[in-house]
């Protein structure tokens, strides 16, 4: 029993984990499509703004080496850029 807990506790914290990294990552994609949208489009139009999305400070209990593994994981397949990678890190690690 503590083996099934323990594996749905680090799945929940993987899934978690992935769940945050792809919200910013959709974020940061919109605002680079909005920027050239604003490029493309003529000087007189006025930008549109979007709200900050407040990413909730929620954290799956688990183990803190599996996120950062998972954070390696998606940075290496070209998913993160060093700053988010580092920025997602810094968060896990309580910093």
């Amino acid at each position: 029993m503590p083996g099934l807990l323990r594996g749905v506790v680090r799945t929940a914290a993987v899934v978690g984990t992935a769940s945050a990294v792809s919200g910013r990552v959709q974020h940061r994609q919109a605002q680079r499509w909005a920027q050239q949208d604003m490029e493309e489009a003529p000087a007189a139009q006025e930008p549109p703004t979007s709200p900050i999305e407040a990413q909730p400070a929620a954290r799956a209990s688990g183990d803190r080496l599996e996120q950062l593994a998972q954070l390696g994981e998606l940075k290496a397949q070209g998913v993160l850029t060093e700053d988010e990678f580092a920025q997602e890190k810094a968060r896990i690690l309580g910093g």
